[in-house]
């Protein structure tokens, strides 16, 4: 008998299934809605995120958006990794979207004109490595809620309007390596809690309007090479054979 040869029917097969997996892998829906919100909230003069009106985040290379690749176990939808925008003169403000984008590693706003406060919501992206807010117009409080971000490795806020107290939930950055604080308002104490960042490389807290004394137990942190303002404190000569003076 006649044997038809299914190898022509296994390819199309085949290329089908590739076809399917291929158009199927596009940016999570929550996310790109969450992108969209971003977008309102920004005043972009200069047209730069034009291309965030059409098409995929992902699969469109929308400007500034970096993606993970396919998930191991399958799933269908690429994710939101990293977000560069930085010195593209954006006003507005950030929103609060930008904490449902919980795979998001880096995000980073520097040098722009961005006003208003930080988002508490941002303390919800538990893979945050990088957080880049620097030379800004940012105003109000720091969030609590960002003292909760268990892969944070750099903190810059600094050259903004930020006001009020460095709250103590920063002691449980335990990632934190560089935090760049100075060129704000920052008011009251430093907290001593502070001396459980022991990963903590650079603390930048000059130029603000902190008041009393840097926390002796600073001099415990293992990995400080630069701390900054330093002051008047004989329990802090081991902080790198600094030079101290009293905080203004």
């Amino acid at each position: 008998m006649y044997r038809v040869r299914p190898c022509g029917f296994v390819l199309l097969v085949t290329f089908s299934c590739f076809l399917t997996l291929s158009v199927s892998h596009v940016t999570e829906p929550a996310e790109v809605s969450a992108l969209r919100a971003v977008k309102s909230s920004l005043i972009d003069g200069m047209k730069n995120l034009d291309d965030w009106e059409t098409g995929d985040p992902c699969t469109s290379n929308w400007t500034g958006i970096i993606c993970s690749g396919v998930l191991r176990d399958g799933g269908p939808y690429l994710h939101i990794r990293e977000i560069h925008l930085l010195n593209m003169n954006l006003s507005g403000k950030l929103a609060p979207e930008l904490g449902q984008l919980s795979r998001l590693q880096i995000l980073n706003f520097m040098w722009n004109e961005l006003t208003d406060c930080i988002p508490k919501e941002i303390g919800n992206l538990k893979s945050l490595k990088l957080l880049l807010l620097n030379g800004n117009k940012l105003s109000g409080p720091l969030p609590d809620e960002l003292g909760y971000l268990p892969m944070l490795n750099r903190f810059q806020i600094d050259q903004n309007q930020i006001s009020g107290v460095i709250p103590k939930s920063f002691s449980h950055l335990k990632s934190m390596g560089h935090i760049h604080f100075n060129n704000n308002s920052l008011s009251g104490q430093i907290p001593p809690e502070l001396s459980n960042l022991t990963t903590v490389i650079h603390l930048l807290l000059d130029n603000n309007n902190l008041s009393g004394y840097l926390p002796p137990e600073l001099s415990q942190l293992p990995m400080l090479r630069i701390l900054w303002p330093a002051i008047s404190n004989p329990d802090l000569i081991r902080v790198n054979k600094q030079a101290h003076a009293p905080l203004n």
